[in-house]
């Protein structure tokens, strides 16, 4: 197997990286559930077997001291079971993971023990050539010809192209402290092909040549590389890759003095391992972006791309998988120890009284009860999360909508208009206590949200009365009173259409509300013809763009979270009107439910 993916530093070496932890996560469970059923049936040939497996899977998550700890394990069961041929393979991948630790004194006692035991010569002779290189470690050239001995040797046998691109990889390792990079390269390019049938392999190696290229400041053919890399991945909506090849064309952008582009190539990383949820990503791109913005003197960027981050950052950790998946290893681990203490209990057990076993059991059955109580406890926090999100989200828009009211009084007071901001802060307070009685409810009558509305728009009309009518229709199809709507989900959209379209009118407009059922859906229609989203936005100020922006991502957090909570079908979306008149339409649909 290969041990390693690749990665070239400024000391011209080629130093493990590991990239696939969702696929390591999967195999490590997978073993975790064999190495329980064979503990249970205490058959040692199938544990060792199963510490195997687990070392695999911590090799491939890069966790080579734990991969160290169950090669260990799995090589004792072997000894005392006299399984040579299983104890030399486990010997030879227990130094190679030694090697990727620096463990070198230890590593040639593993290799040198898989000779001892191989069954066949040219397996003892892959062993001391492996002792010979790194008993040379300070003699390249020496190393390089023992590499190359194994690779002759292994090229010989169909059934080893991962070792011979590994062999490949240390030839490569010795290339470069020769400071032969042209050979480098060249004993890459045989390590992909020997690695056709693994695609991630073939990225790590091809990232590894952009990396020989790039600190041999051949940038171009750098460039080449990690942008093909970037298109194929782009094409098979590989996220991770993208953003990996992104980060590393900025790294090469930088070194050949085009700032411009490595921080362009930066921000898209950025954004895309935002969109992801993925954090480690975002803090590297964010940390690079802010030296570089420090470096420039650039403090008003810094500060945008900080806010927005801080501004993210909850919506970050909720899309970041890779959290959940390192408490996955965190309860594995514990797991595989629980298993091994119950093995030796019940062995102790089993030797005394076989009464005990039922004590045994019982203490299982009360774990896995309490592990039952403690998952419905954290699902109903779970869900109590989500409804206190969405009583936030929905309260959020409350405080533009009363200042915007409170100026509207504040205006027609200064023009001494004392009859009209009497009346409208009579009809402003029923709307504020409709509001403030339905402010705990996730939805409402669809009546009570018309006479809300309603309400609202004749607020608006009262101050707006030059500028536009408004209308509200309903199918007849719908019965208001038992026909349940999402709350405050509308008024938004109502508001972004008076203050942002119908307002710069020249001419009286008309804000069209209606609300039809379509095969048992509610649609709700909110069409005016204002100014349109293209013309609004060019007279926004700075603060009316982030209000506008933010009450649409409102609407769509709130929807997330409806559909979630309540396992519907809610949609949104926002249109302009593009032949004839001017505007906006906004459709939000649901499906049909009513009061039981």
């Amino acid at each position: 197997m290969l041990f390693v993916s690749y990665d070239v530093s400024a000391q011209d070496t080629i130093v493990p990286v590991y990239k696939n932890k969702k696929a390591a996560s999967s195999k490590i469970s997978k073993a975790a559930d064999d190495l329980k059923e064979s503990l249970d049936s205490n058959d040692e040939s199938k544990i060792a077997g199963n510490y195997e497996k687990l070392a695999t899977g911590f090799t491939d998550k890069g966790d080579f001291a734990k991969a160290e700890e169950y090669l260990k394990k799995a090589l004792a069961l072997y000894t005392k079971l006299n399984k040579t041929k299983d104890k030399a393979r486990v010997s030879r991948n227990l130094a190679k993971v030694q090697e990727s630790q620096n463990k070198v004194g230890e590593a040639i006692k593993n290799y040198e023990m898989a000779g001892s035991v191989a069954e066949e010569k040219k397996d003892a002779q892959l062993n001391a050539n492996d002792v010979g290189r790194l008993k040379n470690s300070n003699s390249p050239a020496v190393q390089a010809a023992y590499s190359r001995k194994n690779i002759d040797i292994l090229e010989k046998e169909s059934d080893k192209k991962e070792e011979v691109a590994d062999a490949y990889v240390q030839q490569a390792t010795v290339d470069l402290k020769l400071k032969d990079k042209g050979s480098a390269i060249e004993n890459l390019e045989k390590a992909i092909s020997y690695s056709a049938d693994k695609p991630e392999e073939v990225v790590k190696l091809k990232n590894a040549i952009a990396k020989v290229y790039a600190s041999d400041k051949q940038f171009d053919k750098a460039i080449s590389i990690n942008q093909k890399l970037l298109d194929e991945a782009v094409v098979h909506n590989d996220y991770d890759n993208q953003i990996k090849q992104l980060q590393s064309l900025s790294g090469i952008y930088f070194k050949n003095k085009e700032p411009e582009k490595a921080v362009n190539s930066l921000q898209k990383a950025y954004r895309l391992a935002s969109q992801m949820g993925k954090t480690d990503e975002v803090k590297s791109s964010l940390k690079q972006l802010l030296q570089y913005y420090k470096a420039n003197g650039n403090d008003k960027e810094s500060m945008v791309l900080y806010e927005d981050f801080l501004q993210n950052f909850d919506q970050l950790i909720r899309k970041d998988s890779s959290l959940i998946d390192e408490k996955t290893f965190q309860i594995t681990e514990e797991k595989i120890r629980q298993l091994e203490k119950e093995k030796a209990l019940k062995d102790e057990l089993i030797s005394k009284k076989n009464t005990f076993n039922y004590v045994l059991l019982g203490s299982i059955a009360l774990l896995l009860l309490l592990f039952g109580f403690i998952i419905k406890a954290l699902y109903s926090i779970k869900i109590k999360n989500k409804e206190i999100a969405l009583q936030s989200l929905r309260r959020e828009m409350n405080p533009h909508f009363i200042f915007n009211s409170l100026n509207s009084v504040n205006q027609f007071i200064s023009q001494n208009k004392e009859l009209e901001a009497n009346k409208y802060l009579t009809s402003y307070s029923h709307l504020m206590r409709n509001m403030m009685e339905n402010s705990n409810k996730d939805f409402i009558s669809l009546g009570n949200e018309i006479e809300q509305l309603k309400k609202y728009l004749d607020l608006e009309h009262l101050r707006f009365q030059d500028k536009f009518e408004y209308k509200i229709v309903v199918d007849d199809a719908l019965d208001t009173e038992t026909v349940l709507v999402p709350n405050m989900l509308i008024q938004p959209h109502l508001e972004n259409a008076i203050w942002h379209g119908l307002r710069y009118r020249e001419t009286k407009g008309l804000l069209l509300l209606k609300f039809e059922l379509n095969r048992d859906k509610v649609s709700v229609i909110v069409d005016d013809n204002g100014i349109g989203l293209t013309q609004s936005a060019a007279l926004k100020t700075r603060n009316q763009k982030v209000h506008q922006s933010r009450g649409v991502t409102n609407t769509k957090e709130r929807i997330n979270l409806l559909n979630e909570l309540y396992k519907s079908d809610i949609s949104f979306s926002i249109t302009e009107k593009n032949s004839g008149d001017s505007g906006t339409i906004v459709e939000i649909i649901f499906p049909k439910s009513e009061k039981a």
